[in-house]
């Protein structure tokens, strides 16, 4: 978070040497209101950048032995442009390393999912659940390793949580 803010600075710093350097190059005939205004521009196009690349960001990070099941894209109103390319906020990983099959003699499968959200600080939450590969019913495991079969709900067909974590 630091060094975005450090970095959006020096966008709008650079920008803003930009404009400045349009009005030498115009015997300061562009007015100077021109600075601010690409200062601001540069600032808020960097901020923009940093939205839109942070999936793919996130995405190298990971390792290799983790796939990608589900991502979340979101309009809000106080980023108009998300309206016309909606960038994608949260996403899930499954973590095919943590897969143990045939839990309890059937096909099922026991897997961890991390959820990553994009936020100052990037938030990520990790939850084991189990998967009835037949029925296609999701279950979330607690901490202490018990179903909580409250929080159970039956994936559609062709789900890719559905087809990763039975394969």
């Amino acid at each position: 978070m630091f060094w975005d803010l450090v970095a959006t600075v020096f966008a709008g710093l650079g920008a803003a040497g930009i404009a400045y350097g349009i009005r030498g190059l115009t015997l300061k005939k562009a007015p100077k209101w021109i600075i601010p205004v690409f200062a601001g521009l540069g600032m808020m196009g960097y901020q923009i950048y940093i939205e839109y690349t942070w999936f793919g960001h996130m995405q190298s990070r990971l390792p290799a032995e983790t796939e990608v099941v589900s991502t979340v894209e979101d309009k809000v109103f106080w980023r108009p442009w998300s309206y016309f390319a909606p960038q994608i906020t949260r996403f899930t990983v499954l973590d095919k390393s943590s897969i143990l099959r045939d839990v309890a003699g059937e096909d099922v499968v026991q897997f961890v999912l991390y959820r990553f959200k994009s936020s100052y600080g990037d938030r990520v939450a990790e939850k084991a659940y189990l998967l009835n590969c037949q029925s296609r019913e999701l279950v979330p495991v607690s901490e202490a390793g018990e179903p909580e079969v409250t929080g159970m709900k039956t994936l559609p067909s062709g789900n890719k949580l559905l087809e990763a974590a039975c394969r």
